[in-house]
């Protein structure tokens, strides 16, 4: 059952006092001292032994006391015979209001680890003022106590969001109120490093009031053999449980798009491990689980180097809890060696951090495409299809939302803002239902004043890892292998043409033209071919000028070419 339920199933714990009519205090009293010589107390008011056996990690429900009286509390180990026992004493007098005493800290600290902010571990009753017995307005409303003595001051953080910022051992904050719903949490140092993970089912627990305390060890070893370190959920009825632990996790996904020859195979390390041997340029990793909310030390180094101190780049990255992000290499290592960007954007080597990556498309179907503009040579650009603007104003270092499109082909033309055009490319995504894509401008549109890098192209990066470059439109180039689709000549063509294809093995042929939207506008040729160079006539009548592409699909493989119509 979950912890949050068994609030509603519990009867409430009732204190055997002998008080005033008129109560106007009530007090939960808990015990959060992991010190092993603490595991079972007895609690004693006013030299009455009201709690007898008192274990780590148990509560009282709300008790009924009189205010502004003097309460002599004293702890015993739980064998006592009276409170002359008693190891801890503490007077309280408390005014009217509701209210935690919770036991916390150790009874010899010089046997125990220290806290790492230098704040006093010795036992002691923590006053947690102004507690509420119940949430409001249907929501749960939580508190964090601090009580594990060898942790450092966290954050608490849900879906990556800090939700209790700076909590330093013994501090006890005030009260968030939360919708009832199941919540990840992520325990951080102030800097965002992993602590632990955990589950908060407050899915049953509608105007309840819950205190969650850092309970027991980070390190056991070194505390006597204390209890672990967790995470214990109180109620206002004494119910107490452990959050069952979790393994949060965030995904990632590296692509290398820094066209700088020196950085074309790197090695990347995480947190000075070995990460990425030989990573090439224009190449990418699947996307891979990694510790969410935790400082990630990337480093790039040189791709013969012997350890992260060769590196020419590190940075510390995070990852949310559940977040699906890409970290993209650009730029070039000297920018003076380069030529400039031309809207003056810096080119130096960076990894781009992009952290609403999709792993699929959210429609189902079709394909969700983002473009990331990472050519440090090339101006702000649109991109195309059909004359219509699919992404506008791409400058580099932008990585655009994703645009959810039909699987089916489609010409990529990359234009100036004014329209003059750039590029074209052929992108088939007929394969592509249900994926997502990224799409990355790559390369130099200027090779000679860019120590003769990689010419500009247009990347696709699909989650698993796999890259292409698209088949260019201006420009054929030579194929190879058992399945060849020639040249269309002439290209340009104006009226009518010739498509040559060759098979190394007979089979069934399909070559079609397709238009910039993706619409199939004429079969060329269709039916079983032999081994052999053949040859197939493309008429245009009827065609609009523009781009389109020619596909041949056998069962060898699929190849693509664009030819443009001229009138």
């Amino acid at each position: 059952m979950p912890f949050a339920s068994r609030f509603f199933a519990l009867g409430v714990f009732a204190l055997a006092l002998a008080l005033p009519a008129a109560a106007q205090v009530r007090l939960q009293v808990i015990h959060n001292a992991a010190d092993p010589a603490a595991a079972v107390v007895d609690v004693y008011v006013n030299g009455v032994n009201t709690l007898d056996d008192f274990a780590f990690r148990t509560a009282t429900g709300f008790l009924d006391l009189p205010a502004n009286t003097d309460l002599a509390v004293a702890i015993a180990p739980g064998n006592s015979t009276g409170v002359a026992d008693a190891i801890f004493s503490q007077t309280f007098n408390l005014p009217a209001g509701a209210y935690q005493l919770i036991a916390t800290g150790v009874l010899t600290p010089s046997s125990f680890a220290a806290n790492p902010d230098g704040r006093s571990t010795g036992f002691q009753l923590l006053a947690g003022l102004d507690a509420q017995v119940a949430g409001t307005g249907g929501n749960a409303l939580l508190r964090v106590v601090h009580g594990a003595t060898d942790a450092p001051t966290v954050d608490v953080r849900v879906n990556g969001g800090v939700v209790v910022n700076d909590v330093a051992y013994g501090d006890v904050t005030g009260y968030l109120p939360l919708p009832p719903a199941i919540y990840p949490l992520a325990i951080t140092t102030a800097d965002g490093g992993f602590v632990a993970g955990f589950e908060a089912d407050l899915s049953g627990a509608a105007n309840a009031a819950v205190t969650v305390l850092a309970s027991g060890f980070l390190t056991p070893s070194a505390n006597q053999g204390g209890a672990a370190f967790g995470l214990l959920a109180v109620f206002a009825d004494g119910t107490t449980a452990l959050l069952p632990g979790t393994v949060i996790n965030g995904r990632l996904q590296v692509i290398h798009n820094a066209a700088d020859p020196a950085a074309s195979v790197v090695d990347v390390y995480l947190n000075n491990a070995l990460l990425l041997d030989d990573f090439a340029f224009r190449t990418a990793t699947p996307f891979i689980d990694v510790p969410a909310e935790t400082a990630l030390l990337i480093s790039v180094a040189p791709g013969n180097s012997t350890s992260s101190g060769d590196a020419v780049f590190s940075n510390v990255y995070s990852v949310g809890q559940g977040s699906t992000t890409q970290l993209v290499a650009n730029g070039v290592l000297t920018p003076s060696s380069f030529a400039p960007n031309p809207d003056g954007v810096s080119t130096a080597f960076d990894l781009l951090v992009n952290p609403d990556a999709q792993e699929a498309s959210n429609t189902a179907g079709q394909t969700a495409i983002r473009v990331v503009h990472g050519a440090t040579d090339a101006p702000t650009v649109d991109v195309r299809t059909g004359g219509v603007v699919l992404f506008d104003d791409v400058t580099y270092r932008d990585t655009t939302d994703y645009l959810t499109v039909a699987p089916q082909f489609y010409v990529l033309d990359i234009t100036l803002a004014d329209g003059s055009p750039v590029a074209s490319f052929a992108a088939d995504l007929s394969g592509a239902a249900g994926a997502a894509a990224t799409v990355l401008a790559s390369g130099f549109l200027t090779p000679s004043a860019n120590q003769n890098g990689p010419a500009f192209g247009l990347l696709v990066a699909f989650a698993d890892g796999t890259t292409a470059l698209l088949p260019v439109g201006a420009e054929d180039t030579p194929e190879a292998g058992s399945l060849v689709l020639g040249v269309p000549a002439p290209n340009p063509m104006a009226q009518t043409g010739r498509v040559a294809f060759s098979l190394d093995t007979p089979g069934h042929v399909t070559l079609d033209l397709y238009d910039a939207l993706g619409r199939r506008v004429a079969v060329l040729a269709e039916g079983s071919f032999g081994a052999d160079r053949h040859e197939a006539t493309l008429r245009t009548e009827g065609l609009a000028a523009g781009v389109y592409v020619l596909r041949l699909a056998t069962e060898a493989g699929v190849r693509t070419r664009t030819v443009t119509v001229v009138r």
